[in-house]
């Protein structure tokens, strides 16, 4: 039986076994991505966490959440089966309140073989998780929304625009 359609990289040729895909053969490059979680709060909520600068009785939101993050991104390749463990030279998480909600940026950067594009989707994605539980004795109706990759450059094609990241030390 012949496949159609799009191939999918983590199956075998026949379509239905995963496989983490053999990577000794790409070129290696810089590779950037950049993705985007948001944290939608009910009104009355958000004008009290903004009152009281984001911190809870669990401490400082923004902070941990940006904390949380990073560590999310180092953590990918331990969490998503099929990813591979990368040598990260920089990531970089911002969290930004626009009205009643938070918006998380994940920046990543590695030279490597293979993309960042799960490493910032996942930091994106733990920041959130953190601001709901860091938020959640206030209130469970909070939304996790649009998570999302906005951008990833290296590789064989571009995407979007990821903007460049700040190296950490």
């Amino acid at each position: 039986m012949t496949r159609q359609g799009p191939i999918l990289t983590h199956l075998d040729e026949s379509g239905k076994v995963p496989r983490m895909v053999d990577v000794a053969e790409k070129q290696i490059t810089e590779r950037e991505a950049h993705a985007q979680a948001r944290v939608r709060f009910p009104p009355e909520v958000a004008r009290a966490l903004h009152d009281a600068a984001f911190m809870t009785t669990k401490g400082a939101v923004i902070t941990v959440a940006q904390v949380a993050g990073v560590m999310g991104v180092k953590a990918t390749s331990s969490l998503i089966p099929l990813c591979h463990p990368l040598d990260l030279s920089g990531c970089a998480v911002d969290i930004m309140v626009e009205g009643d909600e938070a918006v998380i940026e994940c920046r990543v950067r590695c030279t490597g073989r293979t993309g960042v594009e799960m490493e910032a989707l996942t930091g994106a994605s733990v920041a959130a998780l953190t601001i709901y539980d860091m938020c959640k004795a206030l209130t469970h109706d909070m939304v996790i929304r649009d998570v999302r990759l906005l951008g990833k450059t290296g590789g064989k094609r571009d995407f979007g625009s990821a903007l460049p990241v700040v190296a950490v030390s």
